[in-house]
């Protein structure tokens, strides 16, 4: 049964707010991991990459957030 709107809204809003504040974690943890120190132009590429890949997980849950509700026309 899907989740009416009503529901995915708050339910999404809840998910994004975990979720980006975890990617942020995690990908700092990549660069402080596997980059050196001293590689400012690779830590500079890796986080304008990384700045940015979070868009596409969080369109997706924006996109199930606002999908209209079974049955709306």
């Amino acid at each position: 049964m899907p989740l009416p709107k009503k529901v995915r809204r708050p339910l999404g809003a809840a998910m994004l707010l975990v979720f980006i504040p975890l990617y942020a974690l995690i990908a700092v943890q990549i660069a402080v991991v596997n980059i050196p120190e001293g590689a400012t132009l690779v830590q500079t590429v890796y986080f304008a990459i990384a700045g940015l890949l979070w868009i596409f997980p969080a369109g997706l849950i924006i996109r199930w957030m606002l999908k209209p509700a079974p049955g709306a026309s």
